[in-house]
């Protein structure tokens, strides 16, 4: 009785994502609803990239990579938050908090880096439409995705065993639903200079230098579509570009306002909210923007339909 007495008292609270509501059934069967969404969504973009050969061409190829990314990472934390609200324990272990934040660490960094090898396919297939071929060939896209898994896992090494090994002496509470580092750190009475120096350095890295590679990249096709004469032309070019825009100025511009901004600028609440935009309102979007805003994914669709249903 001891040792478990002593096991529980080691583990963390997730506060949950409703608790301050009157409302929390309602909130949390809608949560259940875009979770359910978002599976289905991204798994039927990956098989129909997958099955249909007029999608099996660069951009696709990341297009069906982020939404594997997006399906893995509302696994990670939705269903541990659904658990805890019909079983009644919001309870987690330092070890299952532990594999959270890795795996969260890592699909989030591997998606910033995707989204930059994305913003340069666009480039060279609309600023050096002849060289394309050369440039983004299928060793090349694989060798984009591999680096992207591979900074992503990277990330994930490097910040959970550094957030996991500080002491954790004050309340065991997470306002949060799900272990993200920030709102961990919060619970640790120990000094964490140094590692929000370190946690500062990686978000240069996952998100600056993404960032830095998005905007160069855009920079250069905004730049071509402004010398485009052809009103008709510059649509077409814009049109190619503003899914991936919007998905990059959702998901970067909520990673930013949790990451770098100073904990001054937001609260424990806000965070949440953010948190819970990322975590679960970014993959439901994703394969809707992929897929309704692209003239090509539509034409997939429909040769999918009975001819009775076109």
């Amino acid at each position: 009785m001891r040792s478990v007495n002593q096991t529980s008292s080691t583990d963390f609270i997730l506060v949950g994502l409703f608790v301050s509501t009157k409302h929390a059934v309602l909130l949390y069967s809608l949560s259940f609803i875009l979770f359910l969404m978002a599976l289905t969504g991204n798994a039927f973009l990956i098989l129909l990239i997958h099955r249909e050969s007029c999608l099996h061409t660069p951009m696709y190829f990341f297009i069906s990579q982020l939404s594997l990314m997006d399906f893995m990472y509302i696994c990670v934390t939705i269903p541990k938050m659904l658990m805890d609200q019909v079983m009644g324990d919001n309870t987690i272990s330092p070890l299952g908090c532990g594999v959270q934040m890795f795996f969260y660490l890592t699909l989030a960094g591997a998606e910033f880096f995707l989204l930059a090898a994305m913003a340069y396919d666009r480039y060279a297939a609309i600023c050096r439409p002849l060289h394309y071929p050369l440039l983004m060939n299928q060793r090349v896209c694989w060798i984009l995705v591999t680096g992207c898994w591979f900074l992503g896992i990277v990330d994930g090494l490097l910040l959970t065993p550094v957030t996991m090994s500080f002491p954790f002496c004050h309340s065991r509470k997470i306002m949060n639903f799900f272990c993200e580092a920030p709102a961990l750190l919060k619970l640790s009475c120990s000094s964490i200079f140094l590692y929000k120096t370190l946690m500062y350095l990686c978000c240069v890295l996952m998100l600056l230098v993404p960032v830095s590679i998005i905007s160069t990249s855009y920079g250069f096709i905004l730049h071509l579509i402004h010398r485009i004469n052809s009103v008709e032309g510059r649509k077409k070019a814009l049109a190619t570009c503003s899914s991936h825009m919007v998905v990059v100025v959702l998901f970067f511009g909520a990673s930013i306002y949790t990451y770098m901004l100073p904990r001054s600028y937001h609260t424990a609440e806000q965070d949440m909210m953010v948190s819970a935009f990322y975590t679960i309102i970014t993959p439901v979007l994703n394969p809707l923007i992929y897929s309704l805003r692209n003239k090509d994914v539509t034409e997939a669709l429909r040769s999918m339909m009975p001819l009775g249903m076109r």
